[in-house]
C-alpha cells in the first residue's frame, strides 16, 4: 500500500523557519560537500544546520542532487538576481525577508534590485503631478524624477534596514551599477535604457559578505539620473551576472491563463513561444513580460531561467523541481513520432528502450515490443539525444480503456535534472486529456510522478497514477482494474509490464545462484522508471507482504465547483492609467460610473460627452477638472487617431451609438476597448457579451469590443444559470416576474419614473416581448417568460422567478447547486432568506435567495436582487474594463 503519510513526507516543500532537521545518513552524506564549500563565514555550525535542514525538507532525493550539482558550481553572484515589486515592499516585506535570512544562512547571496512603482504613483497624486504615460511608459519629466529618486531611496534603505533587522547583513547600492541612455528625450524625457552593467560593487559586496540590494536608477554618460523599468533593468543585471535563477516577485504569483483561470506552471519558449504570443488573452504586460524574458533568455546559458512567483514561495522556487509560480525556460525542443519508421535509427532506439533496464531478455522483450507498435496507433515524444523518450498509447476500440496510457518513460539521469521530463508531460498533458500510468513503488522519482497527477492508487509494490478523470464511475472502474490486475492492466502493449515479468524472472535465477554461492558478489542491478531488475529490497518484500491493501488518493477530485472563478487579481498586468472616454454621461448610470472612477486608482477619465451638459464642470470627479464636451462621431474619429482614448464608454440610448461605432472602427485606433452600455449590440456575434460570472473572463479580458449586459436581464441570468441543466423541457419554461425602480425608466420624463404617478401603484409595461426577454433567452439558450413592472422605489431590483424541474430536487439541493455554481464570487451573494429591494440598494452585488420548492419537488422558487444601476450596468461596466484592459477584476469596486 502506498502510504498517504510517506507521500506527504517525500512532499514536503523548503520550510526553513521551522525546526526539523532529521540528518538521516544519506541526505547528511549528500550535504556535507556543500557544508565544506562555504564561504569562511559560513563554516560554522549553524550554516551547515541550515543546509541540512533546508536539503531534508526538499521533496525527493533527484531534487537534492539536482540543487547540490547546480549550487555549488557557480560563484555567489551567480547565484540569483531578484526583482523585486514595489507592492512587494509595501505589502510583504517581512515574508521576502524572512526567505532572504534562510538563504543567506546557507552562505547563498541573491542580487536584490527593486521597484516602488505604486509607491510613486502615490506620491505624485499628493504632490499634485499628473501621471503621463506613452506606449505605458512613464514621461518623466525633473519633477517626477526628484519625486521617484528620493522614494527610491527611501524605499532602498527601508528595505536594508528591514533585512539588518532579520539578521542579515545587506548593502544599499543605489548608483554606480547600471548605464543608461536616453530612450527617446522628446517623448519620454528622463527615462533611459540600460547599455551598460558595473558589477564591481555588486561582486565587492557579496565577498565582504552582505547581500547587495540596488535600485532601479541608472546614469548617463554625463552623470544625469534617469529612471528606468525595474524589470528591463533586472534583466540587464542578469545579462552581465548569468546567474542560474533570476525571480521576479509578484503578488500575483506567477502568470494566469485567462481563459481558464489557472496558473501557468511553466513555458518552454524553444517550443511553446509562438503559440503563446498568439493566444488572444496574451495582450498588455503578459505579451511585453514574454517577449522580455525570451530576449534575455536567448543571450544566457540554456541552463538559465526566470521564474515569476509569490514572495510566499521563494524557498520552494528555489529548492524544488515542482516550483512554484511560473518558471519560464529555453527547454528542450521535442519531436514526435506515430510510426517506428520515423525515429529512423531502430538499433538506436532500440537501446534507448532498454538502457538501465538490462537483465534477462530485455533486448528480446524491446523487439517484441517494436514490432507491436507496428500494427497499432501511438504517440513518442523525445529529444534530439533521447535523453527522454515518452510512448503514449491513445484508446483503441469500444473494448479498451476510456483513457490513453504511458506505455513508457525512459530518462536518462542528465535528463532528469535538466528537468526534460517537464518539457514531455507537458506535451502529453497538451495532447492527451485523460492519462494513465504506472510505477514502482520505491521509484526514486515518485513524488514528481504524483505532483503530474490528479490521483493514485498502490498494489504490491506499484503505483498507478492518473489526471484527467472527473466521473467518479470511471475512477472506480480503473482502481479496480488495477487492483485485480495490477500494471497487466494495460495488456502486453505495456513494455514495463513486459520487462516486469522479464526482471522478475532474472530476480528468481539470480536468487537460485545466490542460494548455490553464497560467498559470490550479488549480481549487479539494474535501475528503470516503473520497472527494476534488481533483487526485491526489504521495503520492497514489506510493502508486497500488504499487497490486499489499496490506497485512494485524496486528490482524486480537488477540482472547483465553479467553472469560470473570477480572475481576481491575476488578470493585473498593467501598473499605469488607461485614459477613458464616456460618451452620454448625464443619464443616471453615466453618473454611477464617474463615481467609481474616480477612486479607481487607474482610470483616468478624460472626455465627457453630453449635448444638454455641454460646456459646464463635471462634478463629483476630483482627480482633474473636466468640463462636458458635446462630441459628434467625427471628434471622436479624429481623438481615436490621435490615440487619446484607450477606452470608450457608450453610456447611449439604445440604437444611438453606432455613429461614434463606425467612427472608431475606421480609426488608426480601432483595437482600442470600446463598452457599450445599451442593447445595441448585445446581440451581435462580432462582440463578447459582458457578464464574467456566466462568459468566460478569459474572453472579455482580450475583447476589444464588450456589450454590457441589461439590469434585468443580468440578475435573471444569475438566478436562472445553475439550473439551467436540471430544468423541465419546453414549453414548461422559467418565468421571470420583475420589478424595478423608477431610475431604471431613465432621465426623460415618463409615466414609468413619475413618482407621482408610482405612488401606491406597481406599473406592468412589456409585459411579452421585451428586449431583455430576449436577451436572457438568448444567453441562456432557453426560452424565458419575462413580465417587468415598476415601482416607486429609486434604484434595485426584485424578480421572483419560476424554475419547472424536470425530476423531483429538495430546496437544500437547490441551494447548494448555487453555493457551488459562484464559489469565489465577489458581486454574487447566497443567502437562505427572500433579499429585498431596501439590503441591495447602494450595493454592488447580486443577492440570490429563498430556494423554496413546490411539495411536488418539481418546481423551484428564486429571489433576486440587484442595484440596477451598479452591478446592473455602472459596476459591471467597470468589472468589464479592468478585465479588458489589463487590470484586477475587482479593482475599484467596493467588495460590501
Amino acid at each position: 500500500m502506498l502510504a498517504r503519510p510517506a507521500l506527504r513526507s517525500l512532499r514536503r516543500l523548503v520550510r526553513p523557519q521551522q525546526s526539523r532537521i532529521c540528518a538521516t545518513p544519506q541526505i547528511g552524506s549528500l550535504a556535507r560537500p556543500y557544508a565544506t564549500a562555504l564561504s569562511a563565514r559560513h563554516e560554522d555550525a549553524s550554516a551547515r544546520s541550515a543546509v541540512i535542514n533546508v536539503l531534508n525538507n526538499i521533496a525527493s532525493k533527484r531534487e537534492v542532487q539536482q540543487y547540490l550539482a547546480q549550487f555549488t558550481s557557480v560563484e555567489s553572484q551567480q547565484f540569483a538576481v531578484i526583482k523585486v515589486g514595489g507592492a512587494i515592499l509595501t505589502d510583504y516585506i517581512d515574508v521576502l525577508c524572512a526567505s532572504l535570512r534562510n538563504l543567506n544562512q546557507m552562505g547563498l547571496f541573491p542580487v536584490i534590485i527593486h521597484g516602488a512603482g505604486p509607491q510613486l504613483n502615490r506620491l505624485l497624486e499628493e504632490a499634485g503631478v499628473e501621471p503621463q504615460y506613452h506606449e505605458g511608459i512613464r514621461i518623466t519629466d525633473g519633477k517626477t524624477l526628484g519625486v521617484a529618486r528620493k522614494l527610491f531611496l527611501q524605499e532602498n534603505l527601508k528595505l536594508v534596514e528591514t533585512l539588518e533587522s532579520w539578521g542579515v547583513r545587506a548593502r544599499p547600492i543605489t548608483s554606480g551599477v547600471l548605464g543608461a541612455k536616453y530612450k527617446d528625450y522628446d517623448t519620454f524625457k528622463l527615462v533611459g535604457e540600460v547599455d551598460k552593467v558595473n558589477t564591481a560593487s555588486i561582486k565587492n559586496s557579496i565577498a565582504d559578505g552582505y547581500i547587495p540590494v540596488l535600485t532601479c536608477m541608472a546614469e548617463s554618460e554625463e552623470g544625469q539620473v534617469l529612471n528606468v523599468n525595474a524589470d528591463k533593468a533586472a534583466a540587464e543585471l542578469a545579462k552581465a551576472l548569468v546567474p542560474l535563477k533570476i525571480v521576479y516577485l509578484s503578488e500575483k504569483g506567477g502568470l494566469h491563463n485567462k481563459e481558464t483561470g489557472k496558473l501557468i506552471e511553466a513555458i518552454n519558449l524553444d517550443e511553446e513561444y509562438d503559440r503563446f504570443m498568439g493566444m488572444p488573452w496574451v495582450i498588455h504586460g503578459t505579451r511585453s513580460k514574454i517577449r522580455d524574458i525570451k530576449d534575455l533568455l536567448d543571450n544566457l546559458p540554456r541552463s538559465s531561467s526566470v521564474a515569476i512567483i509569490h514572495p510566499e514561495n521563494l524557498e520552494k522556487e528555489l529548492f524544488t523541481h515542482s516550483g512554484a509560480g511560473t518558471l519560464i525556460r529555453r527547454g528542450t525542443k521535442l519531436h514526435e513520432a506515430s510510426s517506428v519508421q520515423e525515429f529512423g535509427d531502430l538499433q538506436q532506439l532500440k537501446k534507448v528502450l532498454v538502457r538501465e533496464r538490462e537483465g534477462l531478455d530485455s533486448m528480446a522483450v524491446v523487439e517484441r515490443y517494436l514490432d507491436t507498435l507496428k500494427d497499432r496507433t501511438f504517440k513518442a515524444y523525445y529529444d534530439d539525444g533521447m535523453e527522454a523518450l515518452a510512448v503514449v498509447l491513445p484508446p483503441e476500440g469500444s473494448g479498451s480503456p476510456s483513457m490513453a496510457h504511458l506505455s513508457t518513460l525512459t530518462m536518462t539521469r542528465s535528463g532528469w535534472l535538466t528537468n526534460i521530463a517537464d518539457n514531455v508531460f507537458q506535451s502529453l498533458k497538451r495532447d492527451f486529456p485523460k492519462l494513465a500510468w504506472t510505477v514502482k513503488q520505491d521509484d526514486e522519482n515518485l513524488t514528481w510522478f504524483s505532483e503530474k497527477a490528479d490521483g493514485s492508487i498502490a498494489r504490491n509494490g506499484e503505483v498507478l497514477f492518473w489526471y484527467g478523470i472527473e466521473s467518479p464511475e470511471e475512477v472506480r472502474e480503473l482502481m479496480a482494474e488495477f487492483v485485480q490486475h495490477g500494471r497487466q492492466m494495460f495488456g502486453d502493449v505495456n513494455l514495463e509490464s513486459q520487462l516486469h515479468r522479464a526482471a522478475a524472472a532474472a530476480v528468481k535465477i539470480r536468487e537460485g545462484a545466490q542460494r548455490l554461492q553464497t560467498h559470490r558478489e550479488s549480481l549487479s542491478q539494474a535501475r528503470a522508471y516503473s520497472t527494476s531488475a534488481r533483487p526485491t529490497s526489504r521495503n520492497w518484500q514489506q510493502a508486497n507482504h500488504k499487497a490486499g491493501r489499496s490506497f485512494i488518493s485524496k486528490r482524486t477530485f480537488a477540482t472547483s465547483t465553479n467553472p469560470n472563478p473570477p480572475l481576481g487579481i491575476k488578470n493585473s498586468e498593467k501598473d499605469y492609467p488607461s485614459k477613458v472616454a464616456i460618451i452620454g454621461a448625464r443619464g443616471y448610470t453615466g453618473k454611477a460610473l464617474i463615481e467609481l472612477m474616480n477612486r479607481h486608482p487607474n482610470m483616468d477619465l478624460r472626455h465627457v460627452s453630453s449635448r444638454e451638459l455641454a460646456g459646464k464642470q463635471l462634478a463629483d470627479y476630483t482627480k482633474r477638472e473636466i468640463i462636458y464636451e458635446n462630441l459628434s462621431p467625427d471628434d471622436v474619429r479624429r481623438m481615436a487617431d490621435k490615440g487619446a482614448v484607450d477606452c470608450w464608454v457608450m453610456a447611449l440610448p439604445n440604437g444611438v451609438c453606432k455613429p461614434y461605432v463606425d467612427a472608431i472602427n475606421a480609426s488608426s485606433h480601432k483595437d482600442n476597448v470600446i463598452i457599450d452600455l445599451s442593447a445595441d449590440y448585445r446581440f451581435d456575434p462580432a462582440w463578447t457579451y459582458g457578464l464574467p460570472e456566466l462568459v468566460k473572463r478569459g474572453s472579455i479580458a482580450s475583447a476589444k469590443r464588450i456589450s454590457n449586459p441589461g439590469c434585468y436581464a443580468t440578475a435573471a441570468q444569475l438566478g436562472i444559470a445553475p439550473l439551467i441543466p436540471f430544468l423541465a423541457p419546453s414549453p414548461a419554461n422559467p418565468t421571470i416576474f420583475g420589478v424595478s425602480g423608477y431610475s431604471g425608466a431613465g432621465t426623460k420624463p415618463s409615466p414609468k419614473n413619475d413618482v407621482n404617478n408610482l405612488t401606491d401603484n406597481l406599473i406592468p409595461y412589456s409585459l411579452t416581448d421585451h428586449i431583455h426577454e430576449k436577451e436572457i433567452s438568448t444567453q441562456l439558450d432557453r426560452e424565458v417568460a419575462f413580465i417587468p413592472h415598476v415601482a416607486v422605489w429609486f434604484a434595485g431590483i426584485h424578480h421572483t422567478i419560476s424554475l419547472p424541474l424536470a425530476e423531483k430536487m429538495a430546496s437544500r439541493d437547490v441551494r447548494q447547486l448555487y453555493q457551488d455554481r459562484y464559489a469565489g464570487e465577489k458581486l454574487v451573494k447566497i443567502t437562505g432568506e427572500a433579499p429585498s429591494v431596501k439590503q441591495i440598494a447602494g450595493k454592488h452585488h447580486v443577492q440570490i435567495g429563498s430556494f423554496a420548492v413546490h411539495s411536488s419537488g418539481k418546481r423551484a422558487v428564486i429571489n433576486v436582487t440587484i442595484d440596477n444601476l451598479l452591478k446592473g450596468a455602472a459596476t459591471q461596466c467597470l468589472q468589464n474594463m479592468n478585465l479588458a484592459l489589463g487590470y484586477a477584476e475587482y479593482e475599484g469596486i467596493p467588495l460590501d
